[in-house]
């Protein structure tokens, strides 16, 4: 964890690196999820909190759109001392994590569908798509083999006969003479 000190002329000095940091460095440092704490140079007190919320401060103030509207800061003020500070401390914090997990989750999701061979997608997509057509078209009659994917095996050059919708009939593409069969 990085140690930095506030001294009474309201400047912070980075321990670990020997030199003074600006509110702007301190910022970057939770942009890049350093672990920091704030002290006061004589006392020793935390003054983290203090520190971040005047970083809060300076980011609306430079134009920002705040995060925390004026309706909301009312209300977290009429929560001090109440017996539910504790519990609106604890939402609060919960709330912000689930939606960080959430973030997170659909920016991975985000990359992976990104990341994929967009034909292999597309593919994918439409063995759905007819899987879901056939369960709609012939509920219960697809055998385990259709169901899994699997076709009867095609001749190199022949092409497949197709299903017609009402089931009793062949499409056979191969023969122009006879477009329709009666299913044997």
């Amino acid at each position: 964890m990085r140690i930095l000190k506030k001294y009474p002329n309201r400047r912070l000095y980075d321990t670990r690196e020997s030199v003074y940091v600006t509110l702007e460095d301190v910022r970057k440092m939770v942009l890049e999820k350093d672990p920091l704490q704030i002290l006061d140079s004589k006392s020793g007190k935390d003054l983290t909190r203090s520190v971040l919320l005047q970083i809060i401060s300076e980011q609306e103030a430079e134009g920002h759109e705040p995060l925390l509207t004026n309706k909301v800061l009312q209300q977290i003020i009429r929560f001090y001392g109440d017996s539910m500070q504790g519990v609106l401390s604890r939402y609060i914090e919960q709330s912000i994590m689930t939606f960080l997990d959430q973030q997170e989750m659909y920016q991975r999701r985000m990359r992976e569908v990104l990341s994929a061979n967009p034909i292999k997608l597309m593919q994918r997509l439409a063995d759905q798509n007819i899987s879901f057509l056939r369960s709609v078209l012939q509920p219960g009659e697809a055998s385990e083999s259709e169901s899994e994917g699997h076709k009867e095996p095609v001749e190199p050059g022949e092409a497949a006969p197709e299903q017609s919708i009402d089931n009793d009939k062949t499409i056979d593409r191969s023969r122009p003479d006879q477009d329709v069969k009666e299913k044997s």
